[in-house]
């Protein structure tokens, strides 16, 4: 998993209320065994004029032009600023793929649906929750200055806005400690690679009929 230490990105803004996963990753893309390819058709269905299907190449589809991750000035942008309850709906672990392979690093928004904001550490993707007002003037001040950007230090836990005003926001400690090191939950096991080794060892010396297979 990719660290997250310090980052500044371009910031574009989805001004939606209760953005479900199904808007984020439409059910029909899930049909993948693999863990990625989902970037493509992140928000498919506001995305596109045209209905998408798994597979299909996207310079053949038809982007729709109202939709705010199609317009020039948000291209490129890594922090998502959304409203409240982002990512309600369904549990399912794609959309936080869906959102990193497109791009994004963090997601700023007053509240979020427990599992996805859950999931979201687990893979890598920063959800910060910040007060209704605080939002409101980060959609003001997107909206008003093309090429807005923020630097998030998480560290220090602080959002920093270009003209140097910081805005704090609280993060558990362990899914801080798990995101500036990279960890999901298997590298969190592979700290402990030594030890597992040496009980895999040791478990074969004592008892070593487990090392062999019964013919069926």
């Amino acid at each position: 998993m990719q660290k997250f230490t310090v980052h500044k990105g371009l910031v574009a803004p989805m001004d939606r209320e209760n953005v479900d996963t199904d808007a984020i990753i439409p059910k029909q893309f899930l049909k993948s065994i693999r863990k990625t390819g989902f970037g493509p058709n992140l928000f498919d269905a506001w995305r596109y004029l045209d209905a998408g299907f798994p597979g299909q190449d996207p310079a053949t589809r038809k982007p729709n032009p109202d939709f705010v991750l199609n317009q020039p000035r948000y291209q490129g942008a890594s922090i998502l600023l959304a409203r409240k309850n982002f990512g309600c709906g369904s549990s399912r672990e794609h959309a936080p793929w869906a959102l990193d392979q497109f791009g994004f690093r963090a997601i700023i928004a007053p509240s979020y649906a427990d599992i996805f904001f859950n999931n979201s550490f687990k893979n890598g993707l920063l959800p910060i929750a910040l007060p209704e007002a605080q939002v409101a003037q980060l959609f003001d001040e997107v909206q008003a200055f093309p090429g807005y950007t923020l630097t998030i230090d998480l560290e220090r836990q602080v959002i920093i806005k270009a003209q140097g005003e910081e805005l704090p926001f609280e993060v558990e400690a362990f899914r801080k400690y798990c995101l500036l090191n990279g960890f999901d939950d298997i590298g969190l096991t592979l700290r402990h690679s030594d030890k597992i080794k040496a009980f895999e060892a040791e478990r074969l010396a004592t008892k070593p009929w487990l090392n062999h297979t019964v013919a069926g």
